[in-house]
C-alpha cells in the first residue's frame, strides 16, 4: 500500500510542477527575442566569432579554387608508423596477426617473399585492413613499418 502511495505522490508532485515548468518555459521562450536584442555590439560580434564556420568549401571553378595550399610533411619513420597504427595488433597477435619480435609467427609468410608482405600490408589480407588503417600513410611509410617488423625478429 505505501509504494502505491508514494507513486500517487510522485504523480502529484509532476503534475504540479509541470503547472509551474511549463508556463514559465513558454515565458521564456516569448521572451527571448527581447533579451537578444539587448546584446551589445561587442557581445554580438563574440558571438558570431564563436559560431562562425571552422573552414570553407572550395569547389573547382570558385575563385578561391586558384589559392591550391599543398601541405606535405616529412615520411613518417617505421618505427612511428608501427607505434602509431601496427602495434594495436602485431603487439598482441590480435586475430592473427604476426606479433613483433616473434619469427615463428613470420616464417610462413616470410617464405612468400617480401613484396607479398608488402601487397598484403598496403592492400589488406585476411582480417588485416588496407594500409593497417592507416589511411594517411604512404606505399613508403608502410614499406618502411614492414620492414621495421621484420628488423625486429632475432636472428636465426
Amino acid at each position: 500500500m505505501t509504494t502505491l502511495y508514494n507513486i500517487a505522490m510522485i504523480y502529484v508532485a509532476a503534475v504540479r510542477l509541470r503547472a509551474i515548468y511549463v508556463p514559465l518555459c513558454c515565458c521564456l521562450f516569448a521572451l527571448w527575442p527581447v533579451v537578444s536584442a539587448a546584446l551589445s555590439d561587442s557581445q554580438r560580434e563574440r558571438m558570431a566569432e564563436r559560431l562562425a564556420p571552422v573552414g570553407a568549401l572550395c569547389v573547382d571553378g570558385d575563385a578561391c579554387a586558384s589559392q591550391r595550399v599543398l601541405v606535405s610533411r616529412a615520411p613518417r619513420s617505421g618505427a612511428d608508423v608501427y607505434q602509431m597504427s601496427c602495434a594495436a595488433c602485431h603487439g598482441a597477435g590480435v586475430s592473427g596477426a604476426p606479433r613483433l619480435s616473434t619469427r615463428g609467427d613470420w616464417t610462413a609468410r616470410l617464405a612468400r617473399g617480401q613484396d607479398t608482405l608488402y601487397d598484403h600490408a598496403i592492400e589488406g589480407f585476411n582480417a588485416m585492413p588496407a594500409r593497417g588503417a592507416c589511411p594517411n600513410c604512404t606505399d613508403e611509410e608502410i614499406r618502411a613499418a614492414v620492414d621495421y617488423m621484420l628488423d625486429s625478429l632475432p636472428a636465426r
